[in-house]
């Protein structure tokens, strides 16, 4: 299957979200749809800069599979693209169309975040593929995941198959030079969707029809990545000889510059007669893989002899220096590692605890939630607060850490309100509230509410609106009125969707007045019934809203400490004294510091005595 690219060589830095952006589009993808989550989000943050696709962050990841589903169905290649617990969401739809299978190219990128920078867990989607039975490409760097975007859209054409183009965050994030060699070409040969029930509807007797076609495409896909050019034998020293793929082939050259290396850049299917030639052609065969023994178990279970995950590491992000490590105490490399080399976390910088920033709209609420629920008690573990918190994923979750202690649960996108429901149902005996941001309520906190009134709860339920996705880089959502492109765009109002739901007692309160959120809160937590607080303030990180910066009056402050249990980072204590940093310090706009000083020490700069 050849692809020929034409047009002028450039040559670009790109990261691997830029290249698979900029191959996708020279691809002649006409749909890109997305839901952000690092480190996937700047894929579609940079194919919204064309205007000649169209490009859309989409509610959820299931409804962005939903959509590429369909655009593919007439006709449109379409990249859809997301971290890897995103894939979870959308697995549902994403097994249909396993077994549907497409009609234009139709390529999903999963982003998994091995080492945990930026998610909850580090699941290893390569396990994924088997399970549907699809194709899975991994790139090892930038020019790989632009090249192999082409092949990726081809492939899924030609075998009837959506195909898994898995990236880590490594690749997606680091910068190489890439050299450019195609210019856009739109495919205009399967436009239009053509009725084909049993193609299409997946009725069981349809569904019965297609699981063979299934197996059939698998056996073909296996003969295919027999030759597929990016799965390549590279012949060294044949004493030890190296299975790998995606980013741990980086480190794995750097660490055995001589060996003999079998790089896979198609991993499943994967190419069982070139392994069976690769492994019988060195003295002993070797995998080096990030997370799970993927590679690993499927070339034992073909009754090849290799070793890896023995002295490979099996949890967290591989590096040169964990390789040659491993390498050492495995006896494959002689040299002993030098005790300084590759430093993880160079000792002169100091730790920098997870914080909320300065002026967020959520630490008012979280520090009156504090105070009502007296969760100041969580320091003294022989002691349980008045209130369970349920959390969501956002950067709210950072409330969870001190002063703010402001989350007992944390688990995946949506879950805090059906935690609470378990919870009211189990029985606990206690006040329960639920928190989630606005673009998580619409992602999937929905459903949870729906139900919520439905089995008739009597839960409290904060959605924290901030008008942005801010954990992730403050892109655009359903309720910001603006879209992908930062184009006005029809605003969904969750208070609306509250109350259309069923919820009676709905309040709408400003992020920044401490007054009304201790007595809403406390009416919202006392009331036995379903309660929603929606909290609205602008997140000070988009909209730079800032004003006269806080200061604090230091004869008239006796360093209580009162002002630090919010967790602002403007305010620091140094040398026994508080005092608020002005180039930190979002100023009178949020002001809950000075709200809440008993000592009325802190007024904005030019009223203060002393700063």
């Amino acid at each position: 299957m050849p692809i020929t690219m034409t047009g002028a060589t450039t040559k670009k830095l790109l990261s691997g979200n830029e290249a698979v952006a900029l191959g996708a589009y020279h691809a002649g993808i006409m749909v890109a749809t997305a839901y952000p989550g690092t480190p996937s989000t700047e894929i579609l943050e940079n194919l919204a800069k064309y205007d000649d696709l169209n490009a859309e962050w989409a509610t959820n990841e299931k409804v962005a599979m939903e959509i590429g589903i369909g655009a593919a169905y007439a006709g449109r290649r379409t990249l859809v693209s997301m971290k890897h617990v995103g894939l979870n969401v959308a697995a549902d739809p994403f097994m249909a169309v396993a077994i549907t299978g497409t009609n234009a190219g139709l390529v999903i990128v999963s982003a998994d975040d091995p080492g945990i920078h930026s998610s909850q867990d580090e699941q290893d989607n390569r396990h994924y593929a088997p399970f549907a039975k699809v194709p899975m490409i991994e790139p090892s760097d930038s020019q790989e995941a632009y090249d192999l975007m082409a092949y990726a859209f081809t492939i899924s054409e030609e075998f009837d198959t959506p195909v898994i183009f898995r990236l880590t965050t490594r690749i997606a994030h680091s910068n190489s030079l890439t050299e450019v060699t195609g210019k856009r070409i739109v495919p205009t040969d399967r436009v239009g969707f053509k009725h084909n029930t049993q193609k299409y509807v997946m009725l069981p007797v349809n569904a019965r029809y297609r699981r063979p076609f299934v197996e059939d495409r698998l056996v073909k896909l296996a003969a295919y990545t027999e030759t597929f050019p990016f799965n390549k034998i590279t012949w060294g020293d044949k004493k030890l000889g190296i299975i790998t793929s995606g980013v741990s082939y980086q480190y794995a050259r750097e660490v055995f510059p001589t060996a003999s290396f079998l790089k896979l850049g198609m991993t499943h299917p994967l190419p069982r007669k070139m392994i069976r030639e690769f492994c019988k052609g060195v003295d002993r065969a070797i995998v080096i893989e990030e997370l799970d023994p993927f590679l690993q178990e499927n070339i034992l279970a073909m009754g090849i002899k290799v070793t890896g995950k023995e002295f490979i590491p099996g949890i967290g992000e591989l590096n040169t220096k964990i390789v040659r490590d491993a390498a050492y105490k495995a006896g494959l490399v002689a040299d002993k590692p030098r005790a300084n080399a590759i430093s993880e976390t160079p000792p002169s910088l100091p730790a920098r605890p997870p914080l909320l920033c300065p002026g967020c709209p959520h630490s008012g609420v979280f520090y009156t939630l504090n105070i009502l629920g007296k969760r100041s008690r969580l320091s003294d573990k022989s002691k349980e607060p008045d209130v369970i918190v349920t959390g969501d994923i956002g950067c709210y979750t950072l409330a969870a850490y001190p002063p703010l202690l402001g989350m007992d649960t944390t688990d995946c996108m949506g879950a805090s309100i059906g935690t609470a429901l378990g919870m009211e149902k189990a029985g606990v005996g206690r006040k329960i509230v639920a928190f989630i941001g606005d673009s998580t309520f619409l992602h999937s906190g929905i459903t949870g509410l729906v139900d919520a009134v439905y089995n008739n709860s009597h839960i409290t339920v904060i959605i924290l609106d901030n008008s942005t996705t801010a954990m992730t880089g403050h892109q655009e959502h359903p309720g910001t009125g603006m879209s992908a492109r930062n184009k006005e765009a029809p605003s969904v109002d969750n208070k609306q969707i509250v109350r259309g739901i069923g919820v009676k007692d709905v309040k709408v309160i400003d992020a920044f007045d401490l007054k009304a959120l201790r007595s809403t809160l406390k009416s919202a937590i006392d009331n036995e019934e379903l309660s929603v607080v929606i909290v609205r303030g602008d997140c000070p990180t988009k909209t730079r809203a800032r004003s006269i910066p806080m200061a604090i009056d230091s004869e008239a402050c006796t360093s209580c400490g009162t002002c630090l249990k919010i967790g602002c980072p403007a305010i620091q204590k140094v040398n026994d004294q508080i005092v608020i940093e002005s180039t930190l310090c979002i100023g009178d706009v949020c002001a809950v510091c000075q709200q809440i000083c008993p000592q009325h020490a802190i007024e904005p700069v030019k009223s203060a005595a002393k700063g």
